[in-house]
């Protein structure tokens, strides 16, 4: 045996105990598995808003990389998951990802209500406490988008534009929310 295959097969040795120990080590509280943005001292991942109606996608953190994709909706609710700079790497509702200029995106919360049936057209009910045997506030179609007033864990409130100048809310289970994480409170 030479010197090069003992010397890798001694690293493969050392790297596999290590990966072995890292999987047997005990998890800690989850607000120890929180990573902190290195630009803004957030947490991430974190939920925000595209601030305007037209935002580039980018493949990079920079405008030298190409447009992967421009989102055309203000509000629409996205997943910060890595900063580099001014640039945010984010994640919407469908699972793709890119890079955006920190100003495009808003700190206001909204959510998409049941993005996975919105090509079913599925019909969600809002309810007028957070009770699914209080009366229905207002029914809405799956992928609507609406603005997260309060979030008490099982529960949220959404409003949902009606009209240019109109709003309704009501509650909606979290479960049924992308935009919130689970067990999420907002006040």
């Amino acid at each position: 045996m030479t010197f090069k295959s003992r010397f890798r097969n001694s690293a493969l040795a050392i790297i596999a105990a290590l990966a072995a120990s890292l999987h047997l080590a005990p998890a800690g509280p989850a607000s120890a598995q929180t990573t902190i943005g290195p630009e803004t001292r957030l947490p991430l991942p974190r939920y925000v808003s595209l601030k305007t109606d037209r935002v580039n996608l980018r493949e990079g953190p920079s405008t030298s990389h190409s447009t992967r994709w421009v989102y055309q909706r203000a509000g629409l609710p996205v997943e910060i998951i890595a900063e580099f700079s001014n640039w945010r790497r984010i994640r919407d509702a469908e699972g793709a990802d890119g890079w955006v200029w920190h100003s495009l995106l808003s700190g206001r919360r909204t959510a998409v209500v049941a993005p996975w049936d919105a090509q079913a057209r599925k019909i969600i009910d809002l309810y007028e406490r957070p009770d699914a045997s209080s009366a229905v506030a207002v029914r809405v179609q799956a992928g609507v988008v609406g603005a997260v007033r309060s979030c008490g864990g099982d529960w949220c409130r959404l409003s949902v534009r009606r009209s240019e100048r109109s709003e309704i809310s009501g509650f909606i289970r979290q479960d049924q929310l992308w935009g919130v994480y689970p067990d999420e409170t907002l006040d």
